[in-house]
């Protein structure tokens, strides 16, 4: 993989050098600092979800693709070419149990890539062959007290296989809920799940947070039981200090104002972390700034006007790829997500304040626009120049021909069943 990308590197370094210095001298002009820009894109890094790397599928149906990956460790080497490649994604977030295996096999295999484990994510929303207790009418909030405890059993042991892996975190996201009026008692039903929670947070260990995800649908359609950020500063109030918030960008109602919930966050100290998605009408259906990219600017702009040793976020991405190689897609992603970092870092601060302050709302929109339109591919084309990764990460991916490499030994999965999973 190295040789392909410094041959296909060879190919366009002359023109990003050119690129490069005509951006530098335009950003000068602003006072600004391309090498420093530069330096924070090289320290910019999100995970990538194991799940992502295998084709999704719709309610309907699921359409394979060459070459998927059959286990955990072909994820973890799907994940290398793409930090590979981009330099961008230093970390995996694992969902159990559809990546147990061996702990100390998956670290091995993650530190041959360079790997590390961002957040676990535990699986209570689907059943699995061995389980005793279904969670068809939920999980953490079941009114079967066994299944409640299979479920808190569930998040203890993602815990416990996240230590020997290094992770230091754990994403909780729960389908349960209600598909008509008067199903479940809605009080009595968050209270189970606040009590789940709380047996789950007492296993933490010191050095660990527990992310409590919210999303307004589905599975459950007519309710759901943590439905909002509001919800989930509820649970992570009451829980304690370890208790953060995870902030899905594909789990909001149509025109929620995001940037504002994350800002709500961050001054309450409950934001822990991100699932980096795009969406034009469902859930996790699109690669990270396909539709919205001004709001994913947005977001950045905030995170980035709150930066601080203190605000220690995990950023992940989380998406479900139906009709494209899901490396590439990946790949875009982590690169579109890094881009709106760049570009929220471009933002003349004190200017903006200054317009905010004398209520000039038509040029400190401008200000902010000014940083979104700017064009920081060079930037990030040469962040990856000097790390060793590809100046075009998809070009240079297509031309190593890995997909059809593993192709040849990874058997094409059935696409039989259904599932949005």
């Amino acid at each position: 993989m190295k040789t392909v990308i410094e041959s296909e590197n060879a190919r366009r370094v002359a023109d990003l050098t050119r690129d490069y210095e005509a951006l530098g001298e335009q950003l000068d002009r602003r006072g600004i600092d391309i090498a420093a820009i530069k330096d924070r894109a090289k320290g910019f890094g999100v995970a990538v979800p194991s799940w992502g790397t295998g084709t999704g599928g719709t309610r309907f149906a699921r359409f394979p693709g060459d070459g998927e990956p059959r286990n955990i460790f072909d994820k973890l080497d799907d994940c290398g070419v793409i930090h590979a490649m981009t330099a961008a994604t230093p970390k995996v977030s694992l969902h159990i149990p559809w990546d147990k295996a061996d702990p100390a096999e998956m670290k091995a295999k993650a530190e041959e890539h360079g790997l590390g484990f961002d957040a676990m994510n535990s699986n209570t929303f689907q059943d699995q062959p061995d389980q005793a207790h279904s969670y068809k009418f939920g999980s953490l909030s079941h009114t079967d007290a066994a299944t409640r405890q299979q479920a808190v059993d569930h998040n203890i042991e993602c815990i416990e296989i996240g230590q020997t892996l290094g992770s230091n975190a754990l994403t909780v996201w729960i389908g349960d809920g209600a598909n008509f009026p008067g199903q479940t008692h809605m009080g009595q039903q968050f209270d189970r799940y606040m009590q789940s929670m709380q047996a789950i947070y007492a296993a933490l260990p010191e050095d660990w947070q527990i992310f409590s995800e919210h999303k307004i649908y589905e599975p459950a359609f007519y309710s759901t039981v943590v439905q909002d950020w509001g919800t989930s500063l509820m649970i992570a109030q009451e829980l304690g200090e370890r208790a953060k918030c995870l902030v899905d960008l594909g789990h909001h109602a149509p025109n929620v104002n995001i940037e504002m919930i994350v800002s709500r966050l961050i001054r309450a100290g409950k934001l822990g972390g991100f699932h980096f998605n795009d969406s034009k009408y469902g859930d996790d259906d699109l690669d990270s700034g396909t539709i919205e990219p001004y709001r994913l600017f947005l977001v950045w702009n905030e995170l980035v006007d709150a930066e601080s040793p203190d605000l220690n976020l995990a950023h992940m991405i989380d998406q479900s790829h139906n009709v494209t190689d899901p490396i590439e897609s990946l790949m875009i992603s982590a690169i579109e997500i890094q881009r709106a970092y760049v570009q929220a870092s471009l933002v003349q601060r004190d200017v903006l304040a200054g317009y905010q302050a004398e209520n000039d709302a038509l040029m400190a929109s401008a200000t902010l626009r000014r940083a979104f339109r700017t064009d920081v591919e060079p930037i990030l084309q040469m962040a990856r120049l000097e790390v060793g990764a590809a100046i075009d990460p998809v070009m240079t991916y297509r031309a190593s021909g890995y997909r059809a490499n593993v192709g040849q030994i990874r058997p094409k999965v059935s696409g039989a069943g259904g599932g949005i999973v």
